[in-house]
Formats: C-alpha cells, sequence, structure tokens
C-alpha cells in the first residue's frame, strides 16, 4: 500500500511539473490590451513573428518576439517586464528617464540595449557588455562588467 502511495504522489508530482511550465503560441490580438498598445506604440515598424503566453503554477506572462529577434516580456496585466533588443538600442522612450539620463552622462556613445524591471529596481545592459542595477528609486547600486 505504501509503495501505491508513494508512485501516486510521484505520478502527481511529475504531472504538476509538466503543466507548470506551460507555453503556448497566442494571438497578438489575445494578448491584454496594455501590451498591445505597448508594442503598436513603442515598435510600430518591427514585425511580429512569434507571441506566446507563459504560465506557471500561480503566475501567467505574455513574451512577443519581433523578426528582428527583439523581444518583449510583459506581466499577466500587460505591463511590460523587459525589453530586450539584442543587436539595436532600446528605443529611449521605453527606458526610465533618470536612467536614461544616467547612461548618457556616464557612458556617452553607448546605447542600452536590454532593460529589465525587478522585484528591487531595474538592469539595463549596454552595447558593450556592462550591467547597471538602479534601485526602485533609480539610484545606482551594481555595475556589473
Amino acid at each position: 500500500m505504501k509503495k501505491i502511495l508513494a508512485l501516486l504522489v510521484c505520478l502527481l508530482t511529475v504531472s504538476m511539473a509538466v503543466r507548470a511550465d506551460d507555453d503556448r503560441p497566442v494571438r497578438f490580438d489575445q494578448l491584454p490590451a496594455k501590451a498591445q498598445a505597448y508594442v503598436k506604440k513603442y515598435f510600430p515598424q518591427e514585425k511580429v513573428a512569434l507571441a506566446k503566453m507563459e504560465k506557471d503554477f500561480f503566475d501567467k506572462k505574455y513574451e512577443v518576439i519581433f523578426a528582428s529577434s527583439s523581444k518583449v516580456e510583459f506581466f499577466k496585466d500587460g505591463t511590460w517586464k523587459e525589453v530586450d533588443c539584442k543587436y539595436s538600442a532600446v528605443p529611449e522612450a521605453v527606458i526610465p528617464e533618470a536612467i536614461l539620463r544616467y547612461v548618457k552622462t556616464n557612458y556617452p556613445g553607448h546605447k542600452v540595449v536590454k532593460i529589465e524591471k525587478e522585484d528591487r529596481g531595474y538592469e539595463a545592459k549596454l552595447a558593450n557588455g556592462m550591467k547597471l542595477e538602479f534601485d526602485k528609486k533609480f539610484n545606482l547600486v551594481d555595475i556589473d562588467n
């Protein structure tokens, strides 16, 4: 009886783990309205190659991948989480003003290629590979090169 119970617990655990990482493509119009508006406003020239919804146990997020290989991730409510332009600069209008001002002042000529919202603040990656971490009040807290 103990073996059967242990087997059932293992099967349940495995099935939940498989369901936890449930990624599936969605149509652009199935994204939250806020995410659709964000893409249309800041990436009007980009062609959407794929939009997908990622579900974890208790959370849901969306991702839009463009034909240029840039991508934008959104929280379940449609607010942006990460913008990764890989080979080009993140649109300046996307970058919080204080971070943009810091980069222009301290790293003139370097562009932000990735910006991410985190629980503790923001992380900006420059084209030269440097990562700048800011707290929620946009104070620089770390530099990683």
